[in-house]
């Protein structure tokens, strides 16, 4: 569906995530994967969204100078948000034990933010669930960690994966946001970029 209202655009996804890069298959459209390296440093000051906004677009302005007429550049950031501080990826297993400790038993937001970027605007806007998560023994933690290896995903976890299944209680709003990328919300914005 969307390949036709948007068969004179070109797509680019600029994410090395395969959840991101699957979302956009499912969702049927054609696109182009383009990488760039970005420190992902913000501002201390940031919070909450403002600090996955500020990423997603320092992630599109990578491109400046290099969008053709037709194109349009979709880039993205995920934080966990817990009592006043972004969890982002773990730097190491102990880190991600310490992350999934802290996320046992507590309510926590998953915020996504969107930017898409064409020669003429850029637009970002963002999404945010909340998610409980029941208790979590040691053990549970460390063979999740030991099998799934979450340690490129933000909190430490997948909600698609093993401890999704086993951990989470509760989830209010989009799971596809919990994935990594507002999915229905995208679908809305681009619908607009006829």
């Amino acid at each position: 569906m969307l390949n036709n209202i948007l068969q004179h655009k070109n797509i680019i996804l600029a994410s090395g995530s395969p959840r991101r890069q699957q979302f956009f298959k499912e969702m049927d459209l054609t696109f182009t994967i383009r990488l760039k390296e970005v420190e992902e440093i913000y501002p201390d000051h940031l919070k909450a969204e403002e600090i996955t906004n500020f990423l997603a677009e320092l992630k599109a302005n990578a491109f400046e100078n290099e969008l053709n007429e037709n194109d349009i550049l979709i880039t993205s950031d995920t934080i966990v948000w817990l009592n006043e501080k972004a969890l982002g990826k773990p730097k190491d297993y102990d880190d991600a034990f310490k992350m999934l400790q802290a996320l046992a038993n507590q309510t926590h937001q998953v915020i996504t933010s969107v930017c898409m970027k064409t020669l003429a605007k850029t637009e970002t806007f963002h999404c945010v669930t909340k998610v409980t998560f029941g208790r979590l023994s040691e053990e549970h933690i460390r063979y999740y960690l030991d099998r799934y290896k979450p340690f490129d995903k933000a909190g430490s976890y997948g909600i698609q994966d093993w401890i999704g299944l086993i951990g989470i209680a509760k989830i209010e709003g989009s799971y596809t946001n919990v994935v990594g990328l507002p999915t229905e919300m995208l679908f809305q914005k681009l619908m607009h970029y006829v």
